[in-house]
């Protein structure tokens, strides 16, 4: 089967949970022996050298130069625009029994389906979360244009996949039917191999430093701690607009010498480790179309604390054995996280068996057998 996976962001040049899934099934589908391709940005080249290589098995095509994802903390809308219309004379080129787009950024959906109906391929649009009200939100009044974007995307295909359950209820509200789901997953073999960092903490968060993760909450949580247990240490990893902001929080509770930030670290390899030398996994996130993240750290054995929100779907796969969903306050997460470092110990094998069945090669096959 020939296969093409339409996102302007290519695993490993830029890493989120969309890109991540994207390379993770591909090399798994190519090793089957399917023809894939991957339509993005091209990260990997300056000038025409190299634009079409072979990354593991995946055959990246690069429908046009590096350009700028994010402009003050947003999706850029020139970047989409340009992406979505460099896209169709690139992928005109070639006839795919399968084209696979993520509904994110929303535009190269379209330009994806002009495609499908000029060549008779199936088209699948992957979801990974719904906005709808929260586009408001996010853009006050021009929030109108995203919320109206969003459901005509919605209408662009009966083949709708959905990374997460939350997701498939959110695509069934705005009327699609037979929404597929087929869960994001983790490598776990990978996760095994990887040795314990030296550093232990008892807390690690990692993710994006932005305001939808709240942090912010988890280091007033800290504080709270930090009168029972005076030398509790959490590990920041991570990059984001926040990042100032946050550590001077920190500063003004005096838990500054409670927390490291690491930054972004370039190798995952090494967040794994970090992991397997602390106790509590806390992700206060209150957008999370997914979590792969979190399912990471239940493969090293460790407790979730997540928020219980409307758009968090890191609560469809915690439930009391594996960690603690409670609501987006300090004392809340203070208290969840209390009860994980007193019983994290006994939670361990029900954190690893609930992460074993999101192995990649399970989901792969769920793929296969859906495409």
């Amino acid at each position: 089967m020939k296969i093409a996976y339409i996102y302007d962001a290519v695993y490993p040049w830029v890493k989120g949970g969309a890109e991540k899934r994207i390379y993770e099934i591909g090399k798994r589908l190519a090793d089957k022996g399917h023809e894939v391709h991957w339509y993005g940005i091209g990260w990997w080249f300056e000038g025409n050298d190299g634009r079409t290589i072979d990354h593991d098995g995946i055959i990246l095509h690069s429908v046009c130069e590096p350009m700028q994802l994010y402009v003050d903390g947003r999706r850029s809308i020139k970047e989409v625009i340009y992406f979505a219309a460099e896209l169709l004379p690139e992928l005109i080129k070639e006839r795919f029994d399968v084209i696979d787009c993520q509904e994110f950024p929303y535009f190269p959906c379209f330009t994806t389906k002009v495609h499908s109906l000029f060549r008779r391929t199936s088209l699948v649009i992957t979801w990974h979360e719904i906005w709808d009200k929260y586009w408001f939100e996010y853009l006050g009044k021009k929030g109108l244009f995203g919320w109206v974007v969003e459901r005509l995307t919605a209408k662009l295909t009966n083949k709708n996949v959905a990374v997460s359950e939350r997701t498939k209820k959110d695509l069934e509200s705005l009327g699609v039917k037979n929404v597929k789901v087929i869960h994001n997953g983790i490598d776990f073999k990978k996760i095994e191999s990887v040795k314990l960092s030296e550093e232990e903490s008892d807390i690690v968060f990692a993710g994006r430093l932005i305001k939808d993760k709240n942090v912010d909450v988890l280091i007033k949580a800290i504080s709270l701690i930090k009168r029972e247990i005076p030398d509790i240490k959490c590990i920041i990893i991570g990059d984001g607009p926040e990042k100032e902001k946050l550590m001077n929080l920190a500063k003004a509770l005096r838990v500054e010498n409670n927390f490291k930030f690491v930054g972004f670290l370039e190798n995952h390899d090494d967040v794994i480790a970090y992991m397997k030398s602390s106790k509590v996994f806390v992700l206060p996130s209150t957008r999370e179309g997914f979590g792969i993240v979190a399912l990471e750290a239940n493969a090293c054995g460790l407790p979730v604390v997540t928020v219980n929100h409307g758009r968090n779907a890191v609560c469809d796969f915690i439930n009391g054995k594996n960690g603690f969903i409670c609501e987006l306050s300090a004392e809340n997460i203070a208290e969840k996280i209390l009860i994980g470092l007193e019983i994290g110990n006994a939670m361990r094998r029900k954190c690893v068996e609930n992460a074993m069945r999101y192995d990649w090669d399970i989901i792969v096959g769920i793929v296969e057998s859906f495409l």
